[in-house]
């Protein structure tokens, strides 16, 4: 029976990649009712808006979705549609599970983190105003009920695969109201619902030297909105960068899942983009969706290419000379 997914390719590489993965999940059996759909700079042209209406309507009806990457202008211009989306369908949780890759090299082996983000609070809530000429303020907001929730949902997700601790990072002893609040909350879940689970706290800047020291000490982390989203990347760049690891956000009946790196327009449509951050991020939706056995057979397929490292199937950013194609017709050729 066949699964209607919505699909955003996006901007710059978006609609190459997005390709790509279509062609490898349809070569893993996986029987999916893409519904493509208009977002980001390149459907202002169209529609007349980065974020159409009818798109969202069609996230909203099917509830899930799988998205490339979307442009967002730096210091002026339209609001973030990643940002957006989480708003609309209160997208409170980020998951982004990082891990070393063989065939991947960098500085660190053995790498194995998940990152889970609070998604709709904090300096993210986007109440900014300028009080006077040249002073403009940023509103942090943190509610329980939100702190409550991401803490919850870690530690749920602790126990359903078999995690052993998660560590919540903070800045408690400067902002101790709103990240206060938030390690209370998370005490409070892990005495509740997270026995079992190793906890430990660790204010965010020295939680960043520790990473960087030895990221093997961590399993899990916990985190508010802006500390997620600057560590999941950082804890990106210890297996090789964003284009190496998938990304989902989700709420009580919504997900979408995404390619968490940049649309790239100076490689767009060259044939040199790697797809395999949104493939990753297509087997965490096909694992979703109840077609595990089809994620199963993307994620060996590729964990076998990469330890193979022939180059000419790889592309450039990951050591090899291959293009987009050429990563996605022998990852094809491995499943079937």
């Amino acid at each position: 029976m066949s699964m209607k997914v919505c699909l955003i390719p996006g901007d710059g590489i978006g609609p190459e990649i997005t390709h790509a993965t279509k062609k490898v999940i349809a070569a893993a059996g996986a029987d999916i009712d893409w519904i493509e759909l208009p977002a980001g700079a390149g459907a202002v042209a169209e529609h007349k808006d980065v974020l159409p209406q009818h798109t969202i309507e069609a996230i909203r009806e099917h509830r899930i979705a799988l998205k490339g990457p979307l442009t967002t202008p730096v210091g002026g211009g339209f609001q973030s549609i990643n940002v957006r989306l989480r708003k609309i369908f209160d997208l409170y949780a980020a998951v982004r599970p990082i891990r070393s890759l063989e065939g991947v090299k960098t500085r660190y082996d053995n790498v194995e983190i998940v990152v889970i983000r609070e998604n709709t609070e904090g300096l993210y809530s986007g109440l900014e105003h300028e009080v006077v000429p040249g002073v403009v303020e940023s509103i942090k907001v943190a509610t329980r009920v939100g702190c409550e929730r991401i803490a919850r949902f870690a530690f749920k997700y602790a126990k359903e695969r078999g995690r052993r601790k998660v560590t919540v990072m903070h800045k408690a002893n400067i902002m101790k109201l709103s990240d206060g609040l938030f390690i209370e909350c998370a005490r409070k879940i892990h005495q509740q619902e997270g026995q079992g689970i190793e906890y430990e706290e660790m204010i965010i800047d020295n939680g960043c030297m520790q990473l960087v020291r030895d990221p093997s000490r961590f399993d899990m982390l916990l985190l508010e909105n802006l500390y997620g989203d600057v560590l999941s990347d950082l804890c990106a760049g210890l297996v090789g960068g964003l284009g190496v690891v998938p990304g989902a956000n989700l709420s009580s009946y919504c997900a979408i899942f995404e390619a968490v790196h940049g649309s790239a327009p100076d490689i767009a449509g060259q044939n040199k983009a790697n797809p395999l951050a949104l493939l990753m991020s297509g087997v965490m939706m096909l694992n979703h969706i109840g077609m595990a056995e089809a994620g199963d057979r993307i994620k060996t397929a590729y964990n076998g290419l990469l330890a193979r490292g022939d180059k000419s199937e790889l592309t450039p950013d990951i050591g090899g000379t291959g293009g987009t194609t050429q990563f996605a017709d022998a990852l094809c050729r491995r499943i079937r």
